[in-house]
């Protein structure tokens, strides 16, 4: 009764919301360069006739940037065992959507997520017939899910996490939520201790599976390579003869920046801040607020050399590229852990056999962080004075091989959780 109460409500409050977020949202989507990609497929409106469909592929859902890397993933691996297998990726953002347009995987089919509009899932539903959906840690949409139940198409949960706060709320209003999580006929969790709470919120214990994390896993796709592009790039930044040592800042958010680069140019003078913005369409933002700080900014998407090599920084505001970065660093900052809260993934850093440096908030990558800290795989200061401190020590080769060496055990973990993950589909 509680559920039906709580869809009602929703059914009347979505349009609302929609149309309060709509003006947001379409801002968004103009500068992250959404126009020009079907961008009117979030709607449901399709430019060609049906037929040209890829009709009963494996549908995976991934909402932006970080779950889309996930979901191509999570294809090569699957295609290594069943090569015929057809998909259609469906994103939430355009960002999302070009670095799944931007992969290029033969047989895929790049398409944006319906709203959660009855009538646009139906159309979305009928247009593709999938024959599953695949969330990668993507929320769980009340209207999708009562229509792929209506029409016994099974939808899996892959990569689950749930931050404590979103746990903690979810408690709060579980016995709301049961009949929700309950459709779910796969949960695939990255850690047995994340169980409970699956269970807590509806779903069958007999369909929660840990396989460990599809993000951590270091053993399936690609990984972090020097590319010779990117070096030549570097060497433009050169001294003279003299290499600078270059301290990547990677999936910055607003106001990390010049902060970051500050305390990098505090530590060692002589070295070379690159950053790597999580959003690349803040360019100008970032831009702005470094060139405030003193720096010569040189932006990725349109190099050139720098006037004062001494103090310039690169920003690298281009999409995808952030994987094969971190090969050339000689140390990884992450962001969105000083100034803000989450934090952002520090796995590829550690495959690229780099030393790792976060701040004081890492809530989204728990346990992993915990497993990190407690064996002195990572440094994480709290202050700008500690970061300065922490940048110095890791540019001393035998703790950046010491603390290295602790990282990669760590993720070795949660080597296999991707075909673990795959093979957990097949099943079912």
């Amino acid at each position: 009764m509680r559920f039906f109460l709580g869809l009602t409500i929703y059914r009347l409050l979505l349009p609302l919301l929609f149309l309060t977020a709509f003006p947001g949202w379409l801002g968004r989507m103009l500068r992250r360069g959404g126009l020009g990609t079907r961008l009117e497929e979030r709607v449901s409106l399709y430019g060609e006739p049906p037929e040209f469909e890829p009709c009963g592929a494996v549908h995976l859902h991934a909402v932006s940037v970080g779950e889309a890397l996930l979901a191509l993933k999570l294809i090569r691996e699957w295609r290594t065992t069943e090569p015929a297998l057809r998909f259609v990726l469906a994103t939430g953002t355009a960002t999302g959507h070009a670095v799944a347009t931007g992969a290029e995987l033969e047989g895929v089919r790049v398409t944006y997520a319906p709203l959660d509009f009855p009538v646009m899932v139906r159309r979305y539903l009928e247009r593709f017939e999938p024959t599953r959906i695949v969330l990668v840690e993507g929320e769980a949409w009340p209207q999708l899910l009562l229509a792929c139940r209506r029409r016994g198409i099974p939808v899996s949960l892959v990569n689950a996490r749930l931050s404590p706060r979103s746990a903690a709320r979810y408690r709060r209003f579980a016995a709301w939520v049961r009949p929700l999580f309950g459709m779910l006929d796969v949960v695939a969790v990255q850690d047995p201790a994340d169980a409970a709470i699956w269970h807590t919120l509806g779903v069958a214990a007999a369909k929660i599976h840990p396989t460990g994390s599809l993000k951590i896993d270091p053993g399936s796709g690609p990984v972090p390579i020097r590319r010779p592009e990117f070096a030549a790039i570097l060497e433009t930044f050169a001294e003279g003869a003299q290499r600078r040592p270059v301290i990547l800042a990677a999936s910055t958010h607003a106001g990390e920046e010049a902060w970051l680069a500050e305390a990098i140019r505090r530590a060692v003078p002589e070295a070379l801040p690159v950053i790597v913005p999580r959003h690349a369409e803040r360019r100008a933002q970032v831009a702005a607020d470094l060139g405030r700080a003193g720096f010569e900014v040189v932006l990725r998407s349109i190099h050139r050399p720098p006037a004062r090599p001494a103090t310039a920084c690169l920003v690298v505001d281009t999409t995808g590229e952030l994987r094969d970065w971190t090969a050339h660093a000689d140390v990884v900052i992450v962001g969105k852990s000083f100034l803000s809260t989450g934090g952002q993934n520090p796995c590829e850093a550690i495959q690229a056999a780099k030393p790792v440096i976060f701040g004081p908030h890492m809530e989204n990558f728990e346990p992993l962080v915990t497993q990190l800290t407690a064996v002195a795989a990572c440094l994480r200061p709290a202050t700008r004075d500690q970061l300065v401190a922490a940048i110095q020590r890791t540019l001393d080769p035998a703790y950046a091989a010491d603390v290295t060496a602790r990282a990669t055990a760590i993720l070795e973990r949660h080597h296999g959780a991707t075909r673990r993950i795959v093979e957990l589909l097949a099943q079912h």
